[in-house]
């Protein structure tokens, strides 16, 4: 039998609270016994995430964000998920490069770091209703 463990946490769409996602989501990596790299990549891809529901998802104001971890085996599952403003067009968001807010010195990488550093990225939206972006990120492959 394989291992499996899951965790669920709800916290407030403040810049503050990005780096303590990205952490606690590293910590509950750990029980993989990734490697340094696989944990800079996982904090990394979270650290995108968390960040796009507070400038982007809910346009800097405060609201709820979902942070959902599952482990399947050697596989780390990760949902970020908020109830904000959604996007109009997922592919037009993910091209590199791309930001709805180039007056604010946004990148329009979030996304394209988010696939660089995980190993499967998903991205599903409603305009008006919010965002989920799921990230998997398989640990220890190549040991």
């Amino acid at each position: 039998m394989s291992y499996s463990n899951k965790m669920e946490l709800k916290f407030l769409s403040k810049s503050q609270n990005e780096s303590f996602a990205r952490t606690v989501v590293a910590a509950f990596a750990a029980q993989l016994d990734p490697t340094i790299e696989e944990i800079a990549d996982i904090k990394t891809a979270v650290s995108e995430a968390v960040t796009n529901c507070i400038i982007h998802g809910y346009e800097n104001k405060i609201d709820y964000i979902i942070l959902k971890a599952e482990i399947e085996g050697n596989k780390l599952i990760v949902e970020v998920i908020d109830n904000g403003v959604g996007i109009e067009d997922i592919e037009k968001a993910m091209e590199p490069l791309y930001t709805t807010k180039p007056d604010e010195d946004r990148s329009g990488m979030g996304f394209t770091v988010m696939q660089t550093f995980m190993d499967e990225l998903e991205v599903e939206s409603e305009k008006g209703k919010g965002t989920r972006v799921k990230m998997v990120k398989y640990i220890n492959t190549n040991k």
